[in-house]
């Protein structure tokens, strides 16, 4: 599995983990299928609150009205735009799952009320105030985890991709 990180989302996560100094925070990873398993982050939440540390909870309330507000944005269209998964801040450790945080996504991607048939869990660290380092790990039922290729998208790419969605969708 790829996953794409547009500049913009980068730049965002950056100045957000400058703000939350050593708390750690975290929120909801939804993204755009492009086929070939590779998505496209298309937002994510942050929250501030429920972090400390070494510790982050999710907050379910703040998930589900960020959920449904990005689900009526992209109009509901389950195919294209959907949840990917989580993500939070390791300030102090190494940007890389700890058992907890294993345990966490275990339980997410076999409870049968939840229905994903996968879900990413993105660590991101700051290093020297500038330098996000980070790690993405995929989690399916009864299977172990992988680690998710990741690439960062340069802005220019991103102006392509806008303009050329703009140029398609004048044509439809």
């Amino acid at each position: 599995m790829k996953l794409i990180l547009p500049a913009t989302w980068v730049e965002n996560l950056k100045r957000e983990l400058r703000l939350a100094g050593s708390r750690e925070i975290g929120g909801i990873l939804v993204g755009e299928y492009l086929g070939n398993e590779t998505f496209r982050l298309a937002d994510i939440s942050v929250q501030t609150i429920g972090g400390s540390q070494a510790h982050f909870a999710r907050d379910l309330e703040h998930s589900t009205a960020f959920l449904k507000e990005f689900f009526a944005r992209t109009g509901h269209d389950y195919n294209r735009f959907n949840y990917l998964g989580e993500w939070h801040s390791h300030p102090l450790f190494a940007a890389m799952p700890s058992g907890q945080d294993l345990a966490t996504m275990r339980e997410i991607v076999e409870d049968p009320n939840v229905g994903a048939n996968f879900a990413v869990l993105l660590i991101v660290r700051l290093a020297r105030r500038s330098t996000l380092e980070l790690s993405a790990t995929v989690f399916s039922p009864h299977s172990p985890p992988i680690n998710a290729e990741v690439e960062l998208e340069v802005a220019q790419q991103a102006l392509n991709r806008s303009l050329l969605q703009r140029f398609i969708d004048l044509f439809r």
